[in-house]
């Protein structure tokens, strides 16, 4: 997703990236001078080619969505000083904000001052002899657009809001006037209703007097309370809400919820000393991460920066199969669904008839090739071969119903077939694998008794029970 304004990519130092950053969603790796995978169907979401290369889906967004191919463009195309991204963002600004709008437009382009946003769309769009269209056969030495070198923050000489009219509709905190400067409903906004019909006359007693003189110094004690508040706001700029918004989304989560935390010492600050003291804390959160990555790194014997670079690649894409690996499994599952639904009947139907008629049970599937069998005990692989399932789909099924009983401390037959959402005859005869091994016990009834399992009983005619005969092996048809 993109990040303006210097939002730092994991192991940079303050102050070494500044303007418009982008950042894989998915392993957080810094795609900003590479090629991204942008979403056209999610808001600010990208990809490098390694997770989109694996199809990865986070949130509402879908590995099927469209998409387009993004790299950045860096060269000039007009003026040396400006690259061909800030030309674009330009002009998409003006287009969105009106054309002399220059603070939003700058604000677009994140790079440069309103001023010079405002003089280059004169020279080259306005001072063009082709205009409307700039001179298109200009040809540079550079390949890189020379940067600005007074780099001017936009905030150093902040515009005034300009409103058609001083209402609450018109600014972006609901309910503030701006050109009154208050707002809607005030701090102790029912204080006035007290005093509004008081009167002070000759007749008035001495008793009387003293009475209204503290109704009006409660009054007054209110109105400092709600002028220090207003005062707070417009000190600390919390007006400009998107502004603030857009920085703190730019934060990791880490540093924003350390932010947080600390606001609460605003009110006893002033601006710059709660800014600095907020600064001080970040810059001892990232010490902190710092020092607890060395020592990571020095326990792994790890002692050059280079092998710690690659060590952190390896473990993000560690992570990224990891959580994938789940995923993919219950996708798995999920198109074996069907399958198996459609073939319970058929076995069911062909062990039957093959009882009937004294033929073979059904054969057993050859997994010895399939995706994961190295992960499997003996009895695992005799179990998976006579059930019919793969190891991949098993091993689903048996993290899920593992993580269950770690968490409850019990488990049901019934509740783990719900679970798998397998075929039941199948995920009983899991169930009762795994009590039989003991990894799993089953709940222990009100008599102190534990339910026997049913591994001994009948069997389905295409289990065949886990017996010394002689199976046919066959060739998985999927």
């Amino acid at each position: 997703m993109p990040q303006k304004d210097g939002k730092r990519g994991q192991g940079a130092a303050p102050g070494d990236e500044v303007g418009q950053k982008f950042h894989c969603d998915n392993c957080q790796a810094n795609v900003t001078d590479g090629v991204r995978i942008s979403c056209s169907e999610c808001a600010e979401f990208d990809l490098c080619p390694t997770c989109f290369s694996r199809g990865i889906e986070l949130g509402s967004h879908k590995n099927d969505h469209s998409y387009r191919v993004v790299t950045r463009h860096r060269f000039p195309i007009f003026t040396e000083d400006w690259s061909a991204d800030e030309e674009l963002l330009l002009i998409d600004g003006l287009r969105q904000f009106g054309m002399g709008n220059w603070k939003d437009a700058a604000e677009n382009v994140g790079t440069k001052t309103k001023e010079e946003c405002e003089q280059h769309y004169l020279d080259v769009f306005v001072g063009s002899d082709s205009w409307p269209l700039p001179a298109m056969d200009r040809e540079f030495e550079n390949k890189l657009a020379r940067p600005t070198s007074d780099k001017r923050s936009r905030s150093a000489t902040p515009g005034k809001v300009k409103v058609l009219s001083s209402q609450p509709s018109n600014h972006e905190i609901v309910g503030y006037m701006p050109g009154r400067l208050e707002f809607e409903v005030e701090y102790e906004n029912e204080a006035d209703q007290v005093v509004k019909d008081m009167v002070i006359t000759e007749d008035d007693t001495a008793e009387e007097l003293d009475l209204k003189q503290i109704v009006l110094r409660i009054y007054n004690g209110k109105l400092d309370r709600r002028l220090y508040r207003k005062s707070f706001i417009f000190d600390r700029d919390l007006l400009e809400y998107r502004k603030n918004l857009a920085a703190e989304k730019r934060r990791p989560k880490d540093e924003r919820d350390l932010l947080n935390k600390v606001k609460v010492f605003a009110r006893m600050q002033t601006r710059e000393d709660f800014d600095q003291f907020s600064q001080g804390m970040l810059n001892e959160h990232a010490l902190r991460q710092r020092i607890r990555q060395l020592q990571e790194w020095r326990r792994n014997g790890i002692t050059t920066l280079e092998d710690g670079a690659q060590y952190e690649v390896e473990r993000s894409q560690r992570l990224s199969r990891r959580a994938t690996t789940q995923r993919d499994s219950v996708h798995l599952l999920e198109r074996l669904q069907k399958i198996a639904a459609s073939r319970t009947i058929r076995d069911s139907a062909s062990g039957a008839a093959a009882q009937k008629h004294g033929r073979k049970p059904a054969s057993i599937v050859d997994i010895e090739a399939a995706d994961g069998i190295e992960l499997l005990s003996g009895p695992e692989k005799d179990l998976c071969s006579r059930l019919r399932i793969f190891p991949r789909p098993y091993l689903a099924a048996k993290e899920v119903l593992l993580a269950e009983y770690a968490r409850v401390g019990s488990l049901k037959r019934r509740h783990a077939c719900e679970l798998v959402k397998i075929d039941s005859s199948k995920a009983r005869w899991i169930y009762d694998f795994f009590v039989e091994t003991g990894w799993i016990k089953p709940p222990v009834r009100e008599d102190g008794d534990v339910p026997a399992v049913s591994i001994d009983g009948p069997m389905p005619v295409y289990l065949a029970a886990l017996d010394t005969r002689e199976q046919p092996v066959v060739k998985s048809e999927f």
